[in-house]
């Protein structure tokens, strides 16, 4: 996930092969295939028309577009000095999930840029689209506004500790959400870096900051991958304590510790939070 080994060329797959460490290449990760310099495996991975959508290019559909995007893309990693520490991968039927952290030039030193790669594919393997996730704090110091990818499906219900998360986060239930957590248990911020909060005294000072509005954060639930040790939920932010916020996409991922509680809460989104705002 997301693109298709058996579209490249057998010198780029033995790369792979050997930066693996596997006998055979069952998956081209998103960066590496960009970087394989075959942009033809690339659009062909795609069940149509290709079709990314990007936090800051927008959306990104056709041959053309996909092309100037890839030609970007690669004179920006090579620019930035880009290396990728791969996090998770997670692959379902209908969808294939990936995060990883990109260690990047940034304009006072080295920066760590989490990012999340949601493709939704077919049961070949071709994708029908990509969903890109970051936020831009890390690059420019600012929030951006993303507009929803999705829209919000009524029938979905998380199980479990990632449901028990979702109604303590949606009630700014700090003693709940503490409690959904192993307690070495941890929460990353979009932001990544140092902006991680574990074991249960950082988890209650972050999510007392987060609901320091007057409430909890509601989420307009759209897509979930669960596989059992990871859920993987695409959301709109639609509300932060008291104040309305314009819709703004993101995903989150959820991951089970030995007990069943949460060991991991990464997210990703680029909200500009309301913390502590006046009524």
């Amino acid at each position: 996930m997301p693109w298709l080994p058996e579209l490249f060329s057998a010198p780029a797959l033995e790369a792979l092969r050997q930066k693996q460490r596997r006998d055979e290449v069952v998956f081209v990760p998103f960066f590496d295939g960009l970087l394989a310099g075959e942009f033809d495996a690339l659009v062909n991975s795609f069940a149509g028309e290709p079709e990314v959508h990007h936090p800051v290019r927008g959306r990104i559909r056709g041959k053309r577009a996909f092309e100037a995007y890839y030609s970007e893309m690669n004179r920006w990693l090579g620019q930035r000095d880009v290396s990728v520490e791969d996090v998770e991968l997670v692959i379902t039927k209908p969808r294939g999930f990936e995060e990883v952290v990109l260690h990047l030039e940034g304009e006072t030193g080295r920066v760590d840029l989490p990012v999340a790669i949601v493709a939704d594919h077919r049961s070949e393997g071709l994708i029908d689209e990509l969903r890109i996730y970051f936020s831009s704090w890390p690059l420019t110091g600012r929030h951006a506004n993303r507009p929803p990818l999705l829209q919000p499906d009524p029938k979905l219900r998380e199980s479990d500790v990632v449901g028990e998360y979702q109604r303590a986060l949606g009630a700014g239930d700090v003693d709940a959400i503490v409690a959904a957590f192993e307690p070495d248990g941890y929460a990353r911020e979009p932001a990544g870096g140092e902006h991680v909060h574990r074991g249960q005294d950082g988890l209650r000072a972050f999510y007392d900051e987060l609901f320091s509005n007057g409430g909890g954060i509601p989420l307009e639930h759209c897509s979930l991958m669960d596989n059992g040790a990871y859920a993987i939920l695409e959301y709109n932010v639609v509300r932060w304590g008291r104040t309305e916020l314009t819709p703004q996409a993101g995903v989150a991922v959820y991951e089970r510790g030995e007990s069943g509680k949460l060991a991991a809460a990464r997210i990703y989104d680029d909200v500009d939070p309301p913390l502590g705002a006046a009524s």
